[in-house]
């Protein structure tokens, strides 16, 4: 074993100086007076200022196009069908013969009934000029009269009958394919139609509204946060399953009374013209409807609203001290891509829409930098030319 020797006086200087540096190492930096390390100043956002605005509210409905009319053509005679004298799918005026039933029977039944009627005139004219000398009783006069309005009710009937044979269009319209073909044998009163005559022009639309909406419409409406339509600029506009819009404008006819108990929504019909025939009866389309008029609207980007963990609608508001606040409001539907706030934010205020994820992190009462927003475009129509450009 070797002796222990003590330190030099040149080691221990050497190593103390380590012990400092190694010391002077782990102390932290001193926070200078402008705040916290790399810190440059208040948080920049974009904002958006609230302005209010009057603005016609609009409901997109789905809905089903119907035929303004629609006949079912059947006979009113029994007979063989000799002729079918239409083409499938051409229009057809009312009163235009679309089959040729077999005649033969009627006309002599026609005849018959004829003879019969002059025979019963002759008769009756016979009868009042022997009352007129007593040399006949009035009851025999009486008789050949009522005779005589028998036998003229017969011939028309007969007549009826063999202008029935003729089966008409009872409508104008696009007649479809037809059901029976020459030698087929019909019936008065069958179950089964020739054929089906549809009016298309005017042409239906029935969409469907929920019973919910419509009470919240008229909520509005009482409280006057909403104001009726006027009835003459009121205009339903269509557009079609392959989202083209129809050129044509239409008219609310109707809301349906009742309430359709399995939906528990309400059946409303427009009308709309159709001169070229675009729309079919039940094609699938989409309807907008004007249901009120909003004075003082407020509309903001969508991109300034978030959702909390319950739900509602926030935003970030600046206030005039510079600092910011989160404030809950309403936004009961979207109109374009803004969302229509009900309550919660005033003309003139100003909202965050760049930025939103700073704020998250900077601490309550923080001051921030508000300049105005490069991310806001506002559309209330998004059908409009040039909406998505």
């Amino acid at each position: 074993m070797y002796p222990k020797r003590p330190l030099s006086a040149l080691a221990f200087l050497v190593l103390a100086g380590a012990a400092a540096v190694l010391g002077g190492c782990s102390k932290p930096p001193q926070a200078g007076p402008s705040g916290p390390p790399g810190a440059a100043g208040p948080v920049q956002v974009g904002v958006h200022t609230v302005v209010t605005q009057s603005l016609t509210l609009t409901s997109d409905l789905p809905g089903r196009t119907a035929a303004y009319r629609v006949a079912e053509v059947r006979p009113q005679v029994n007979g063989i069908l000799q002729k079918r004298l239409f083409t499938e799918g051409d229009i057809v005026r009312e009163g235009q013969p679309l089959y040729q039933i077999d005649d033969a029977l009627y006309a002599a039944r026609l005849k018959k009934a004829q003879a019969t009627l002059h025979l019963a005139e002759a008769l009756a004219k016979r009868y009042e000029g022997l009352r007129k000398s007593n040399a006949a009783s009035q009851q025999d006069y009486d008789d050949a009269v009522a005779a005589w309005r028998q036998a003229e009710a017969d011939a028309e009937v007969a007549r009826i009958e063999m202008v029935y044979t003729k089966v008409l269009a009872p409508i104008t319209g696009r007649i479809g394919r037809s059901a029976v073909t020459e030698g087929a044998l019909v019936t008065n009163g069958q179950a089964q139609a020739l054929a089906t005559i549809q009016q298309t022009d005017p042409i239906y639309v029935d969409v469907t509204q929920s019973v919910s909406e419509i009470l919240k419409l008229q909520r509005a409406l009482e409280e006057g946060g909403l104001k009726e339509v006027d009835q003459e600029a009121a205009a339903v506009t269509l557009s079609l399953e392959d989202g083209r819009p129809y050129p044509l404008a239409g008219v609310l006819n109707l809301a349906e009374i009742s309430v359709d108990q399995g939906t528990g929504s309400v059946t409303l019909r427009a009308s709309f013209p159709n001169p070229d025939g675009k729309l079919r009866p039940g094609m699938f389309v989409h309807a907008t409807l004007q249901v009120g008029v909003s004075q003082d609207a407020i509309l903001v980007p969508q991109q300034a609203v978030t959702r909390n963990a319950k739900g509602k609608a926030m935003t970030w508001v600046v206030k005039a001290d510079q600092t910011v606040e989160q404030r809950e409001i309403e936004t009961p539907r979207t109109v374009g891509n803004t969302w229509l706030v009900g309550k919660g934010l005033q003309a003139g205020e100003r909202i965050v829409t760049e930025g939103l994820q700073r704020l998250e992190r900077l601490p309550p009462g923080t001051p921030v930098e508000a300049v105005p927003a490069t991310n806001v475009d506002l559309v209330t129509d998004l059908a409009a030319p040039g909406a998505t450009d």
